[in-house]
């Protein structure tokens, strides 16, 4: 069986003030390209499908068009799975007259999850959707008391998929998690504060493969069969050096599993350039592009008048200028170390240490991070 699996595709994303639909269609021809001539049994697109919640009309325009074609066209079923940041209510609409057709839309979760199961020359495969949902649903939805944090919701979620798989048969996995050991970038939204968000990539040993999204850099994760896709797009001047791709993945009938990563083009590179102004100014190097998205760090340490201005005379995609060595005699500095770097709770205790000369206490520290969780669950129950 040949499956292709991609992720993370943030419809209705805003980079830096710049609406990315142009960008994200230009990337989805690509992706329907590769279906008309790689022929997969299946396509599986593991959550964050919109940006936000209520995902603006052309977002919903683009998604519709891309589903459209694939299934119009080519005939190729498509398992979509509910992310963090999707809808779980709007993204499943319809979901049981579009299953029909072949596109199975996983947003709620309910207690009538089951696996959807597409057959090949070696009999069927048990694809196990598990869209992202908070452990107090999945305690009600599921009836598992003991799923108190991610990692016994997601066990709960597995063992609920697999109760009607047949023993020996091949299964895949669906899910939009955040598995430890895996490789943060700074456009993701945490799931949870303090890192109990994380799940156990062993909980996935028993899927022939386990196609994953929420992390943006394609990568394996505990094990040739757990794969994350990664983002379509670089979303954030922190996945400069990643290249986005989608993952084709072979199965055999004993459920044996090749992948091969298939990179994605696109319209604009999203790039840092480092220097001094006048070099910079020079221009963009031999196989380089000036129309790329581009963040600039300033070694000057003297004031340059409109020097963001200055710069998109020759790169006019500049969206980001830092100044990083400006001293006392310019401006005031943020926190220690690269604040892009920094977590909520970091941040904070930096700003708390500035402002009052001392640092947060381990109560203080507690609260603040109940009061951030508590902000987090209350902003995922609005979305829902």
């Amino acid at each position: 069986m040949r499956i292709l699996h991609t992720s993370d595709w943030h419809l209705g994303r805003i980079f830096h003030g710049v609406y990315l639909t142009e960008d994200q269609a230009h990337v989805l021809q690509q992706f329907i390209q590769l279906v008309a001539e790689a022929r997969p049994d299946v396509i599986l697109i593991t959550g964050d499908i919109y940006d936000r919640s209520v995902p603006p009309a052309e977002a919903i325009k683009l998604l519709d068009e891309t589903l459209s074609r694939i299934l119009m066209d080519y005939r190729a079923p498509i398992i979509l799975i509910a992310g963090n940041h999707d809808s779980p209510d709007r993204l499943g609409f319809g979901a049981r007259l579009l299953a029909r057709q072949g596109l199975h839309l996983v947003g709620q979760l309910t207690d009538r999850l089951a696996p959807v199961v597409i057959n090949d020359a070696h009999g069927p495969v048990y694809f196990c959707p598990a869209p992202y949902a908070e452990p107090p649903l999945v305690r009600e939805r599921l009836l598992a008391p003991e799923a108190v944090n991610h990692e016994q919701a997601m066990l709960s979620l597995i063992r609920h998929l697999s109760a009607s798989i047949p023993a020996g048969a091949r299964r895949v996995l669906l899910a939009h998690a955040f598995a430890a050991g895996g490789e943060e970038s700074e456009s993701e939204r945490p799931l949870s504060v303090g890192g109990s968000g994380t799940v156990s990539a062993a909980l996935f040993a028993p899927f022939n493969y386990a196609a994953l999204g929420h992390l943006h850099q394609p990568q394996k994760v505990g094990g040739e069969h757990v794969r994350y896709a990664g983002s379509l797009l670089k979303y954030s001047f922190s996945e400069t050096s990643h290249q986005k791709s989608v993952t084709l993945v072979e199965m055999d009938g004993a459920g044996h599993t090749a992948l091969e990563t298939v990179s994605l083009t696109p319209r604009r590179d999203v790039r840092r350039l480092e220097g001094y102004f006048t070099d910079i100014l020079s221009g963009p190097a031999s196989g380089e592009s000036r129309d790329d998205y581009i963040m600039v760090t300033l070694r000057d340490t003297g004031p340059i008048m409109d020097a963001i201005g200055k710069l998109r005379q020759v790169y006019p995609n500049v969206l980001h200028l830092e100044r990083p060595d400006l001293t006392a005699g310019g401006q005031l500095r943020g926190p220690g170390g690269d604040h892009r770097r920094l977590n909520e709770t970091e941040l904070f205790s930096s700003f708390f240490a500035q402002v009052t000369g001392t640092p947060l206490s381990v109560a203080q520290n507690k609260a603040f991070a109940e009061t951030l969780e508590k902000f987090y669950r209350q902003e995922r129950e609005v979305r829902s």
